[in-house]
C-alpha cells in the first residue's frame, strides 16, 4: 500500500479543456435504413440500392446466412454466364439483381409476387 501511495505524486494531471482536440462531426446522423444497408452489405457482400431496402423492410424480409450466401452464390453463377440483370429465386422470396453492380434492385415475397410481370431480366437464377 504504501508503494501505492508513494507513486500517486507520479501520475500526471488530466489534460485541461484548452489541451483537449476537438472533433467537429461533419458527417450526418446515419438513418436506421443506412445503418441496417451499411451492414447487410458488409455481411452480404451484395449490396442493396435504397428501393431494395424499403422492400424488405416493408415485406418484413429478413435474409438468414444460408440465404445470404445462396444470393452471393447465385450472384456468382449468374456473372460467370453473363447475365446483367437477374431474378434470383430463394425459397418464397425473389431479388431483381442487377449482377455487373451486384446490387439488389427490389425484394419480393411469395404473396406479392401473384400477378406479377417481370421485366427488364435476361435469366432467372434458382437458388
Amino acid at each position: 500500500m504504501a508503494e501505492i501511495l508513494a507513486n500517486i505524486g507520479h501520475i500526471q494531471k488530466a489534460a485541461s479543456p484548452e489541451t483537449l482536440t476537438k472533433i467537429n462531426r461533419t458527417t450526418k446522423d446515419l438513418s436506421f435504413s443506412e445503418v441496417l444497408k451499411s451492414r447487410l452489405e458488409r455481411e452480404a457482400g451484395v449490396k442493396f440500392s435504397s428501393h431494395a431496402m424499403e422492400r424488405l423492410r416493408e415485406r418484413g424480409i429478413i435474409l438468414n446466412k444460408d440465404e445470404t450466401d445462396r444470393l452471393n452464390g447465385a450472384i456468382s453463377l449468374a456473372g460467370e454466364k453473363g447475365v446483367s440483370d437477374s431474378l434470383i429465386l430463394i425459397n418464397s422470396m425473389a431479388f431483381i439483381v442487377s449482377i455487373k453492380n451486384q446490387t439488389v434492385v427490389t425484394a419480393i415475397t411469395g404473396d406479392n409476387m401473384k400477378d406479377n410481370v417481370f421485366t427488364n431480366i435476361d435469366s432467372t437464377v434458382i437458388a
